[in-house]
């Protein structure tokens, strides 16, 4: 099994785990999870509204893409730690992971 954290919008902290293999975004699983994500343009990169910041751990998560790093480059609240949810597979690189949701409701 796959262990992290999310934090939603009001800080509250909930545990996730999630199976190996299972081949879905980090959106996806949010989304599953009932978690408030709209992802308006399905998880192509093309709307931020599936927007997170690594608040601990994701040392091991892979490189951000040119095509996120453009639209993270077009929300005033991007940070140096932000990612978008749709453009992360859920996997070992996620373990101890804490993301915190910034996107919009």
């Amino acid at each position: 099994m796959i262990q992290f954290t999310v934090e939603d919008r009001t800080g509250i902290q909930q545990n996730i785990e999630i199976p190996e293999g299972i081949g879905l975004s980090l959106m996806e699983v949010l989304k599953a999870s009932e978690y408030n994500i709209l992802a308006t343009c399905g998880g192509m990169a093309l709307c931020a509204t599936c927007h997170v910041e690594i608040l601990d751990g994701g040392e091991s998560l892979p490189h951000v893409s040119d095509a996120e790093l453009d639209i993270l480059d077009t929300l005033p609240a991007a940070t140096s730690a932000s990612r978008l949810a749709c453009q992360l597979r859920v996997d070992e690189t996620m373990e101890g992971t804490v993301f915190k949701i910034r996107g919009e409701e």
